[in-house]
Parts: C-alpha cells; structure tokens; sequence
C-alpha cells in the first residue's frame, strides 16, 4: 500500500487535531532526528553497535521524523504536497538541477504508462 502526502496530513490532522501543539510535536521531531542522528552514527562505526539491525532502526526514525514533521504542517493548514513542489522547483533554478520534482515526476509517470 502506497500514501500520499495529502492522506498522510488528512490522517495525523484527525489524529492531532484536538490536542495536537506545534510546540510538543516540534519537541518530538527534535527528539527523533537525535535518534536519526544516533542510528547514521552507530552505522558510520562513531558510535558502538550491539549488532542491532541498524538499517530497520534508521527506516524506523526516519518515519517518526516524517510523522511529526507533516502533523505540524497538517496542524498549520500547510499544503505539503504543494510547498515541497514548489520549494524544489525554486531549488533546481537555482542550483542549475537538471530536471525539478514535478517534471520528474511527471516524466516517470509517463515512462510507466508505456512500460
């Protein structure tokens, strides 16, 4: 099963909707990243590893740190999909991308459709 960023806002609004505080869920998403930053570390060898399955870990916090970050946007009334699309087609003009998000994905879209 496959969910879009739109389902994902719909869904953690109804979630956080009546208790949700940007400031706790920011506090959560700093608490995740650290732990982001703690699996990338054991996995550069910076830091010890017991031999846990650290690429389960990394998918695990990264999914945390997704979570809080689309509840705050969710919580905001923020239009994701659209400020993520948006946001790189400003990046690709100005670090010289060779294609942007959109066209990217329009491109792959239509690569699937004929294969």
């Amino acid at each position: 099963m496959k969910v879009t960023i739109e389902e994902l806002e719909a869904y953690l609004l109804d979630h956080y909707r009546n208790g949700g505080v940007d400031q706790s869920l920011f506090m959560k998403l700093v608490e995740e990243i650290g732990e982001v930053a703690e699996v990338l570390n054991k996995k550069a060898g910076r830091k010890f590893s017991s031999g846990e399955d650290l690429r389960d870990q990394l998918g695990n916090e990264l999914a945390d740190v997704i979570h809080y970050a689309v509840a705050i946007a969710a919580l905001n009334g923020l239009d994701m999909n659209e400020v993520i699309i948006e946001k790189d087609r400003v990046a690709s003009v100005k670090y010289n991308h060779r294609t942007n998000l959109e066209q990217f994905v329009v491109d792959k879209r239509n690569r699937d459709l004929n294969n």
